[in-house]
């Protein structure tokens, strides 16, 4: 059944032919586009490439938006030099990146603006039902999503016979992708004609009939979507990309290729020893473009280095940027050669308020294209306001486990708040972040690193910010976020900020194109955790483990608790010696030193070894002597040097916190062994020693026993050892070699 009536079928049995031949497209002197030639009959022909190759600049010159030279004919007849009103009255209708849907009108007013019958609306309405239920909302208050569904009725309404679409599953959740390629696969059944330009190729391949592949302002190669989706190997040539199949998602997670995880990015050129004629599949190969991109001061396409079919025909490195391909550019003040990363599935994502520091991450986006890696812009404003970013701010309040009335409020502190819990789920649910960055102040800075410490160890992050210059732990955390002193504050563009937000911008495309290094060390990465009153202990587990494990020690001073957790969290870690539990006792008492309430909950989350202990739980930590709480003068306290103050955990403190661990160990997943030091959990937790209390001890031991549960794979043990006794390191050994050696299938019991 046709959408908009009789006219459409009576359309269907005409001619809808698209033909381009010998399409240029200059900007200034910047040859764009370069004798590209296509024809589109029916169904829907997709056209793919990274940024950059001029697939938006060929729907720019269909559509009459930008002056051409050649042939474009539509239906037999010639529209190249039209205006884009009279193309439009011919029957192509355009979708832009970006939606650019009405900030003011509601979704009714818009439709109904462009639609010749009220009926044609409805019809709208039944092929996106969300849309119906949203009528009365202005476009600045939809989701990105539903953006998208409103630009695809907008465009429906003009009743066309060819659909041109440019990026139309940008920015969108993985839901919202799916919707938008049934209804773009309705539309070509239907009889629609579609030219969809898309970076996500297992989209592209679920939806298209054909293929192209842009490059460098040419199509490179067309071929039957079907061939490409059935061949992995020819997508990696192409594209270096891996697709998931007809609909799936790309590469939900990074490849490992020997141990390490890999970007999925190939780097290709065209080889310029073939005269003018568009390049075929072999002559794609591995090259050294020269030239930021093929838009070059002169008229034709940037020189590249021709690799002989001899020098190609080697098997690819393992590691695909083991020698990556570079070009020279320029961003800000900075000038160099650039690694040119071809993947079009992993991108840089730029978030931030962009209703007050739109100017400052438009300008990062722009930097980053211009480096060639494709941008997702996400909005977390709390204002209201129109938004001009990728991902609208409600569509990532709805990420928020209340939804997204919770962050919209007065109070901006309290939706400040609750943004950053809302972008913290979002950034979870992504599958194509290849890093993040950020500019801000407070606010900003809260609610984008939040997100970014939701990402594995390894994930790009960069903040530049007003705050870099103080405390940065709050917005650090465990993480490995990059924070950036903005030196000015971020309001507007100056020669001091477009210095910093360009060395930011090129800091993080620099992380994204070029993968992690592969490691050398191919042992299993353990994590210790290590007080200075534990050292003697850690450091005797270390040296017996080090020969068959990578040792990975981390000062439990709060925040090392919390990076060992993340690399678990990663999936960075085998497993844990967790000796020096100490920062419980913070957390439980009020010192400086705690890790937060969720200490050891990363464990009842991911089932790998654990074998743990009571390192100085007889301490709680404060600053130097005046630094002390008032309420706690009066308790046992030793100078541990002039900047440290140690207070001793009473035999009340030591039940709390024994019930706290025994309460986290209960929840593991994976084979637990704890071991208890009757002698003695610190340096000066023994005979002579000013922290000896053996009352809180026995308390703080019997709690963690009564409470603990074991089983089969889960064991408690006292020795009557001192925690530093080489006996006591040796017992640690051994149980780490009993739980490293569980099967998988007890891990998980």
């Amino acid at each position: 059944m046709a959408w908009f009536g009789s006219d459409r079928e009576s359309a269907a049995n005409k001619s809808t032919a698209l033909v381009i031949d010998g399409l240029d497209v200059f900007y200034g002197r910047a040859h764009a586009l370069q004798g590209v030639a296509l024809t589109l009959e029916r169904g829907v022909l997709g056209i793919v490439g990274r940024n950059g190759m001029g697939k938006t600049t060929l729907c720019n010159a269909i559509t009459g938006m930008v002056p051409a030279r050649g042939s474009i004919r539509f239906a037999g007849e010639e529209i190249l030099g039209m205006a884009p009103n009279e193309i439009t009255k011919r029957g192509i209708a355009y979708v832009p990146q970006g939606r650019r849907v009405w900030p003011s009108l509601s979704v009714d007013e818009t439709l109904r603006l462009v639609a010749s019958r009220r009926r044609d609306v409805d019809r709208v309405y039944t092929m996106f039902p969300r849309l119906a239920e949203r009528r009365s909302n202005g476009g600045a208050q939809l989701s990105g999503g539903e953006q998208q569904m409103l630009a695809i009725g907008r465009a429906l309404l003009l009743n066309p016979k060819l659909l041109v679409m440019d990026e139309p599953t940008e920015g969108l959740a993985p839901v919202i992708v799916e919707q938008v390629a049934q209804a773009l696969r309705e539309l070509a059944a239907d009889g629609i004609a579609v030219l969809l330009i898309e970076q996500n190729l297992g989209v592209a391949l679920s939806v298209a009939d054909r293929i192209g592949l842009m490059v460098n302002g040419r199509i490179a190669q067309e071929m039957p979507a079907a061939a490409l989706a059935a061949d992995r190997e020819l997508q990696e040539r192409l594209l270096g990309v891996r697709s998931g199949g007809h609909g799936d998602e790309l590469d939900a997670e990074p490849r490992v290729i020997d141990g390490a995880p890999s970007t999925g990015m190939q780097v290709f050129t065209v080889r310029r020893a073939h005269g003018d004629r568009a390049p075929s599949l072999d002559d794609l190969a591995p090259a050294t473009v020269r030239g930021f991109t093929r838009w070059n001061a002169g008229g034709t396409a940037a020189a590249v280095t021709d690799i002989s079919r001899e020098a190609a025909s080697p098997s690819p490195s393992p590691h695909p940027s083991a020698q990556p391909s570079t070009a020279s550019g320029r961003v800000g003040n900075a000038v160099f050669d650039f690694p040119v990363a071809a993947s079009s599935v992993r991108a840089a994502y730029v978030a931030g308020t962009f209703d007050t520091k739109g100017r400052e991450l438009a300008f990062l986006r722009q930097c980053i294209e211009k480096l060639g890696l494709r941008v997702v812009t996400v909005d977390l404003s709390t204002s209201g306001k129109p938004s001009p970013a990728s991902v609208h701010p409600r569509e990532v309040a709805r990420h928020h486990p209340a939804g997204e009335s919770a962050v919209f409020s007065d109070d901006r502190g309290r939706a400040t708040e609750a943004m950053g819990l809302a972008f913290e789920a979002f950034v979870r649910k992504r599958r194509d972040i290849g890093g993040i960055i950020s500019a801000g102040g407070s606010g900003g800075t809260s609610m984008a690193t939040q997100g970014m410490r939701a990402l594995p160890i390894g994930v790009p992050k960069m903040m530049v910010s007003t705050m870099a210059s103080g405390d940065t732990r709050p917005y650090v955390g465990p993480s490995d976020i990059c924070m950036m002193y903005s030196v000015t504050d971020v309001q507007g563009i100056n020669r001091i900020s477009e210095s910093v937000l360009a060395n930011a911008a090129n800091a993080l495309a620099g992380m994204v194109a070029h993968p992690p290094m592969v490691s050398t060390i191919t042992r299993p990465a353990v994590g210790l955790t290590m007080f200075g009153v534990t050292t003697a202990c850690v450091q005797a587990v270390t040296k017996a483990l080090e020969e068959s494990y990578d040792c990975l020690v981390f000062h439990a001073t709060g925040v090392g608790g919390q990076s060992m957790e993340k690399l678990i969290e990663s999936g960075l870690l085998a497993g844990v010696i967790d000796v020096s539990t100490t920062e419980v006792a913070d957390e439980i008492v009020g010192g400086v030193l705690s890790s937060g309430p969720t200490r050891l909950d990363v464990f009842a989350h991911h089932a790998v070894p654990y074998v743990g202990s009571c390192g100085a739980l007889d301490m709680v930590n404060f600053g130097a002597w005046d630094t002390v709480p008032e309420r706690f003068k009066a308790r046992k306290l030793y100078r541990h040097n002039t900047t440290v103050t140690l207070m001793r955990t009473t035999v009340e403190d030591c039940r709390v916190i024994g019930e706290f661990i025994a309460t986290k160990l209960n929840a593991m997943r994976g084979p637990v062994r704890f071991l208890i030091p009757e002698g003695g959990v610190s340096a000066i937790d023994k005979a002579g020693q000013p922290f000896h209390d053996p009352e809180a001890d026995r308390m703080l031991f019997s709690t963690i026993e009564a409470g603990f549960r074991s089983g089969p794979d889960r064991r408690l043990q006292r020795l009557p050892l001192h925690i530093n006794d080489e006996a006591f390191s040796a017992a640690l050994v051994v149980a780490w070699h009993e739980v490293a050696r569980t099967p998988v299938d007890a891990r998980r019991a």
